[in-house]
């Protein structure tokens, strides 16, 4: 048995989209550490928050 599928949407609630916000950069953070250390390379990464500020 795997995880249930989530259907992807905008989340309405403001708090709980910045918390999630916050836990997918830090995944896609950790994913692109990992290909940089994997592949020997430089990874480049640039996020905007909701508000259209760099992060």
């Amino acid at each position: 048995m795997g995880r249930k599928k989530i259907q992807i949407k905008t989340i309405m609630d403001e708090r709980n989209r910045q918390v999630t916000f916050q836990k997918r950069r830090f995944g896609l953070m950790k994913k692109a550490m990992e290909l940089s250390v994997l592949c020997d390379c430089q990874i480049g990464l640039i996020i905007f928050n909701s508000n259209n500020k760099l992060v």
